[in-house]
């Protein structure tokens, strides 16, 4: 098993969240509207997920410390599984001269809204099919905030191709540690499929054969 990582927790908490206002909203109706993953999804309502996804920065700090924490360089190959509007993945473009940075989503709206400068390198496709690279292909594989939107089977799948394609791999998944932060995830989540304890994460990730690094995210 990984190491347990801590770089994006202090933006996660930098959020305040009204739980119980969400799950009294419809939120049936909003769930179902968010897991198409598209417009509505990213630049609707907040209701329905993140009400307005722009770009301004706040990914820089965490594209550093990921470049710090693997040892990348110059040419590294990188890629971002569930990658969104690839902001993230946009900053280690712009922080890596001549690297190999790809990103993979679901959504179409979320990668034709990626910055201008990554958008050659992304491809609509899902987390859990086949990733069509080598083995050890990448420097790193990064996954944030998609795993937990796939039901078991599919999770595990995804998993064992990020662990398959990297030389080094972190994941970040949406996670509890007691009732109370069990109750407050089934408030906010609105796409999550997978709801796991970290001994839970662990043991799938086990059962993946996935041996890279991790990051619980938790609603306290």
């Amino acid at each position: 098993m990984g190491l347990l990582r801590h770089f994006v927790t202090p933006l996660h908490l930098a959020t305040r969240r009204d739980y119980l206002a969400r799950m009294v909203d419809d939120k049936v109706a909003c769930s179902q509207v968010a897991r198409r993953f598209e417009r509505d999804y990213w630049d609707g309502d907040r209701r329905h997920g993140y009400g307005g996804y722009r770009y301004d920065g706040r990914w820089r700090p965490v594209a550093e410390a990921l470049i710090a924490a693997y040892g990348l360089g110059p040419g590294a190959r990188v890629l971002d599984v569930g990658c969104g509007k690839a902001h993230l993945l946009h900053e280690l473009h712009q922080l890596l001269p001549g690297s190999e940075c790809t990103g993979i989503d679901v959504s179409a709206h979320g990668l034709a809204d990626a910055p201008a400068g990554i958008r050659p390198h992304l491809r609509r496709m899902r987390a859990e099919e086949p990733l069509p690279w080598p083995d050890r292909h990448f420097d790193l594989v990064l996954s944030l905030g998609c795993v937990h939107n796939l039901r078991l089977p599919q999770a595990a799948t995804a998993l064992a191709s990020i662990g398959r394609v990297g030389r080094q791999a972190y994941v970040l998944v949406e996670s509890y540690r007691d009732e109370r932060e069990l109750f407050n995830l089934q408030c906010w989540a609105l796409t999550c499929e997978s709801f796991l304890s970290p001994e839970s994460w662990t043991w799938l990730f086990d059962q993946a054969g996935y041996r890279g690094d991790h990051e619980f995210i938790f609603f306290p």
